[in-house]
């Protein structure tokens, strides 16, 4: 199944929920791609302790996951990608959406 998750929080319970459920999806074989938008774009730089969110990105890129991140929002606060995700656009997500079996929100 493809499975598509959009994230446009910067709150650390739900960005680490929506990991936690793309690691979950990759472990049952899914092709799982994240899509960053508005200030989910912050996630890769959220160190928050109680959450491993870190960790959780790092599980899902090394088992086979995909992290792409809307290219405006990520240039209006400043952020480069650090190797975490790949800079996208309006028209990717379009396409992921087009293409999934499932999308899921955060």
């Amino acid at each position: 199944m493809k499975i598509t998750v959009v994230i446009t929080q910067k709150n650390p319970e739900q960005v680490f929920t929506a990991f936690r459920f793309a690691n979950f999806a990759l472990g049952k074989e899914d092709n799982v791609t994240v899509f960053l938008t508005a200030e989910g774009v912050e996630a890769i730089r959220l160190d928050e302790p109680d959450f491993d969110i870190r960790g959780q990105i790092t599980a899902f890129n090394s088992g086979g996951g995909q992290i792409l991140a809307c290219g405006t929002c990520m240039k209006l606060r400043e952020l480069d990608d650090k190797g975490i995700c790949s800079i996208s656009t309006m028209k990717d997500l379009y396409d992921m959406v087009l293409v999934s079996d499932r999308v899921m929100n955060f």
